[in-house]
């Protein structure tokens, strides 16, 4: 890593910190995010052979604490942390880098000593354990295992990405249900409960119009193609004065890329919630404008569903208030978070059944 001079008060932009690999698996401890006594970690891992559960550890530089962490199983005795995986992340492919789940600690940023994932250091002071279980010949057919999580792709803004957090309530929900899921995408948010999966494709400040335009959605789809897509993409759009006509071609151009992709795909789209910004934000029509939009979804719909691939109409809209479930009259706080997340578990739950 390349040292850089900090003024006072300054925070350092760290990047992926790997523990030097021997042939059995590396571990990127890569710190994401820091202020005055704390910091966020992601934990990737490199499997030089296929892992199907993991158990990783290290010890922590003297005063440093995990305060909280998703995505794993885990406790911290002293220096020593361990952890594991939870069920759904636990396969890595021979060769493959994921990132298996992230936490909240404080004390030292420095990379823990002694790294290990199956009690094996990832450092090359042991030889690289063998996987008993042989991976597939290049001449296999690829195949699914049995079972696999249905991956579910929140896209949107940033009533999806950031602030916005009902997909922390929503993973709740789901998996108290018993259903296996995996929230995708290319953007990481952390959402309350501790271990909600974080993974989404919302952007804060995008109009659908123009990532559709510019094939920025397309490259989403393609590269974290999902069964399930939970559609609440527009609001700037209304902010902007796009026609709705225009908004929904995108949202067809989305439909059309999806199914491209993977033909038995479900699409639930939302009517959006309420937008009734305060009068100093200049946008006086925007209530009526979401309204206008709303109205010409459910039409939409209709005309692309298939058996197939259906697209269901979830009403975001009815029973949300702006002034009381938006913190800006825009933007859901705790309350708005909870009505978006039963809405989309509703319409989830007869899917997923």
């Amino acid at each position: 890593m390349a040292a850089a001079a900090l003024t006072a008060g300054a925070l350092p932009v760290l990047g992926p910190v790997p523990a030097a690999a021997d042939g059995s698996c590396q571990v990127d401890y890569d710190v994401v995010n820091g202020w005055d006594g704390g910091f966020q970690a992601d934990i990737s891992i490199t499997a030089g052979n296929r892992v199907d559960g993991w158990d990783i550890s290290w010890d922590f530089p003297a005063d440093t604490a995990v305060t909280s962490a998703w995505n794993v199983d885990w406790n911290q005795t002293g220096t020593t942390f361990t952890g594991s995986d939870v069920g759904w992340n636990a396969r890595i492919g021979a060769g493959e880098t994921v990132r298996v789940f992230g936490f909240v600690g404080s004390g030292s940023t420095v990379t823990p000593e002694g790294i290990s994932v199956n009690g094996t250091l990832c450092d090359g002071q042991t030889p690289p354990t063998p996987d008993p279980t042989p991976s597939p010949t290049p001449t296999d057919p690829p195949t699914d295992p049995p079972g696999d999580p249905v991956r579910i792709m929140p896209l949107g803004d940033s009533i999806t990405g950031s602030p916005g957090c009902w997909r922390g309530n929503l993973w709740q929900l789901v998996t108290d249900a018993g259903y296996d899921v995996d929230f995708v995408g290319s953007q990481y948010a952390g959402c309350a409960p501790a271990g909600a999966d974080l993974d989404h494709e919302g952007h804060g400040g995008a109009l659908v119009t123009n990532v559709v335009a510019s094939g920025e959605t397309r490259t989403w789809l393609e590269q974290n193609t999902p069964d399930v897509v939970l559609l609440h993409f527009g609001t700037n759009d209304v902010w902007s004065n796009v026609p709705p006509s225009q908004i929904l071609d995108a949202y067809s151009s989305i439909v059309a890329d999806l199914r491209e992709l993977n033909p038995d795909a479900t699409v639930l789209a939302a009517q959006i919630i309420p937008l009734e910004p305060d009068a100093s934000f200049g946008c006086t029509d925007c209530a009526q404008r979401a309204v206008n939009l709303n109205a010409q979804i459910p039409a939409w719909a209709a005309s692309l569903s298939t058996a197939e691939s259906p697209i269901v109409v979830v009403d975001q809209w009815t029973g949300f208030d702006a002034s009381n479930d938006a913190y800006d009259g825009v933007h859901p706080n705790d309350s708005g978070n909870v009505k978006i997340a039963a809405r989309w578990f509703d319409a989830l739950d007869d899917v997923l059944s």
